[in-house]
């Protein structure tokens, strides 16, 4: 019975895939432009990974961090895109993104926590290669990767955990132009990974020395992000 089953649903297939008409293009001759500009909105989270070390304090004290919660953001920016051939195109994207990190730091054997809210504004210009599939009817989907470099404008003094202002992603992603009546939608979901250890350690702006114990307690801490975004052209 698997088998005629098989048979079955393979030749539907078949037969479906021919069944895909051309449809009118909207906007048909926008990708021979060599040069393109658009906008975008997007909302994103930001994570950090903590490589805790075991640190015991004089008290006896253990900390381990993570990141219990997330919180949305938001970001927005410009695109700047040149085509170098029909299926590959190089993209400058200056962004802000604006969000928030909610850290939790637990004490292993009194269960004891101690929270940090550590609100985020990043200054980004990553620069993504694009590679598109041919493009058929009114959607063309492609696959991004790149770096972004980033600058954090908010960095407080004087809490527990303190990061660099400098960071660089590696980032990865995927998404669709959809080509509309009046203006192309290009829905995309990217993940970025973080290439620099972000720690501070040296933490002579700590005026309450008992915050010490957090930062003592991590070897190291990289950032990552998840964003949606929705470019216009």
């Amino acid at each position: 019975m698997k088998r005629p089953l098989f048979l079955l649903m393979l030749l539907t297939i078949c037969i479906a895939v021919p069944a895909q008409k051309r449809k009118v293009q909207n906007r048909p001759y926008i990708d021979q432009r060599r040069l393109h500009y658009g906008f975008f909105v997007g909302v994103h989270t930001q994570d950090l990974e903590f490589e805790n070390n075991g640190f015991i304090t004089e008290e006896g004290e253990q900390w381990f961090a993570d990141v219990a919660d997330y919180s949305p953001g938001f970001s927005v920016g410009v695109l700047t895109e040149v085509y170098l051939t029909s299926n590959l195109s190089l993209r400058a994207i200056p962004s802000l993104y604006f969000g928030q990190r909610n850290i939790t730091f637990h004490e292993q054997n009194s269960h004891e926590e101690y929270r940090q809210v550590m609100k985020s504004t990043l200054l980004a210009c990553p620069f993504n290669l694009k590679f598109s599939a041919p493009r058929f009817n009114n959607h063309r989907p492609f696959i991004v990767t790149g770096i972004n470099p980033t600058f954090s404008l908010t960095n407080k003094e004087r809490q527990a955990l303190k990061l660099n202002r400098w960071d660089c992603y590696a980032e990865i992603g995927l998404g669709c132009d959809f080509y509309l009546y009046y203006f192309k939608l290009i829905p995309e979901l990217k993940f970025c990974f973080s290439l620099r250890d972000l720690l501070v350690k040296d933490r002579p702006d700590l005026t309450d020395k008992s915050l010490l114990k957090y930062t003592q307690s991590l070897d190291a801490t990289t950032s990552k992000m998840i964003m949606l975004t929705f470019y216009f052209e």
